[in-house]
């Protein structure tokens, strides 16, 4: 795939005849935030330090439940712990609005102890109030943002400053007080090289997960029950 040659090229990693590449989106994520620690986590190097409010901000705004769907909702409990993603949720929620997020969004866990729930935003959605929403300040953050908050430092972070089971609004500017590094336009340019192609296809291959689970689900049913004979297909 064209991303992995780029990944293999990356001056930032290893020669590309030590690169492997498993085919799981967890192994993915994972070279994702290696990428981000060899480049960015030197946060003992004076340049370019700042706090997490420097990159983004809290989303404020609201989306009617109306124009959601269990794939564009997300609450503490559809969203998987150990930093797996989502799942649709089960059902929409019953207020009338919720807060709105959009494409290049970080989603984490708003219940300690988080259970490190993350999920970043390929579409336009929205989440309870369980969610925090973080919005990059500029859109090419958006891979930088989630690979700073996906950091294992971060969670550790989180859960130091929490005074309670759920985040008071003074827990939410502690968190905003996360040192991270600034990085230089050309630092995201050859960050985001890598690590678009790199969301682009934890993305896709979950799609193609739950197309194909769908079509099992489908199919398996009528093999079982004999309605569909696969001899005839010459399998």
């Amino acid at each position: 795939m064209a991303f992995l040659r780029i990944i293999a090229l990356c001056r930032y990693g290893r020669k590309p005849s030590e690169w492997q590449y498993p085919p799981s989106n967890d192994n993915l994520a994972e070279l994702l935030q290696a990428l981000y620690q060899q480049q960015f986590c030197c946060l003992n190097c004076p340049d370019n330090q700042g706090r997490l409010a420097d990159l983004c901000d809290y989303s404020k705004a609201k989306v009617a439940v109306t124009e959601l769907s269990l794939s564009t909702y997300y609450s503490t409990e559809n969203m998987l712990p150990g930093k797996a993603g989502a799942v649709d949720a089960a059902s929409l929620p019953t207020t009338t609005q919720v807060i709105k997020c959009q494409i290049g969004d970080v989603l984490i866990s708003n219940i300690r102890p988080y259970f490190k729930k993350i999920v970043y935003c390929h579409s336009n959605c929205g989440c309870s109030m369980d969610v925090i929403c973080f919005t990059p300040k500029l859109p090419q953050l958006s891979a930088y943002l989630y690979s700073a908050l996906y950091a294992d430092s971060f969670f550790d972070f989180m859960v130091a400053g929490s005074k309670g089971t759920k985040m008071p609004r003074g827990d939410k500017q502690q968190i905003m007080t996360y040192a991270v590094h600034i990085p230089t336009k050309e630092e995201i340019k050859v960050f985001n090289a890598l690590a678009i192609p790199i969301l682009e296809q934890i993305e896709n291959t979950h799609r193609e997960n739950i197309r194909l689970s769908s079509l099992r689900d489908s199919l398996l049913p009528k093999l079982m029950s004999g309605e569909l004979d696969v001899s005839e297909l010459g399998i």
